[in-house]
């Protein structure tokens, strides 16, 4: 078992910058691509984006590349998204998330539907921008 907890969200204007922070604890020896992903109101959700604990390579939903940047801290097993020049279609439920697999997942979509089928996720960290 994995826990996720999610923190940093909050209410900016658009241009505006907010960190999400996800801390990581239980089971974490095992090998992950760990993730966001998003749930605006009435909409399904997507991948945002993603990063392996093998290594420092991450992959982006090509509408926030450029300006969301992920990262995981090893040493505090904290998972971060950094979101610069928020824009209102930003505004979501922000969810951590690991899927157990030695491997990247490139695809938002791929980590999307691996998440909820059998990764771990957290609660929830909401996002609003505003115009």
């Amino acid at each position: 078992q994995v826990q996720l907890v999610e923190s940093g969200g909050g209410s900016v204007q658009a241009g505006g910058s907010l960190r999400l922070s996800c801390a990581v604890s239980g089971h974490t020896d095992s090998r992950y691509c760990m993730g966001w992903f998003r749930q605006a109101p009435g909409q399904e959700r997507e991948g945002v984006a993603t990063i392996s604990t093998r290594g420092p390579d991450a992959y982006y939903l090509d509408s926030v590349k450029g300006r969301f940047t992920i990262s995981h801290d090893n040493s505090k097993n904290i998972l971060y998204l950094q979101m610069n020049s928020l824009k209102p279609e930003d505004t979501a439920m922000y969810y951590c998330a690991a899927v157990p697999t030695d491997d990247p997942i490139r695809s938002m979509d791929r980590f999307e539907k691996l998440a909820t089928a059998f990764g771990y996720s957290g609660q929830g960290t909401r996002v609003t921008v505003s115009s």
